[in-house]
């Protein structure tokens, strides 16, 4: 019975990061510099209930067995580094970059 629970709320606290996280990115989408991100989800554990190859009956086996899966949770949140709008705002100190690459800093101790 908890189990059930368990798996159900760990669906419902994954789609809910999701969700924050589409909300996230459409806050921020006119926000100059920013990328968006995307969740990645994984699989928890499975607890095996039959073993593959168990036999169901004195004729039949079960060839792939049965597992009960414990939910999901959130694995990585990926940044989508793709060329974002190109926007002129007057100031000279204001750069960007057209195609790959990123801005290389260097500190005053080398």
């Amino acid at each position: 019975m908890f189990r059930s629970l368990y798996t159900g709320a760990s669906g419902m606290m994954a789609q809910q990061m999701n969700l924050d996280n589409i909300a996230n990115n459409l806050a921020n989408s006119s926000t100059a510099g920013f990328r968006r991100r995307r969740l990645q989800f994984q699989d928890l554990l499975y607890q095996n209930v039959v073993m593959p190859g168990a036999a169901a009956t004195q004729q039949t086996t079960v060839p792939a067995g049965l597992q009960i899966g414990l939910g999901t949770r959130s694995a990585a949140s990926e940044i989508i580094q793709l060329q974002g709008d190109f926007n002129d705002t007057g100031n000279p100190l204001d750069l960007t970059i057209q195609g790959q690459g990123f801005f290389q800093v260097t500190l005053p101790t080398g």
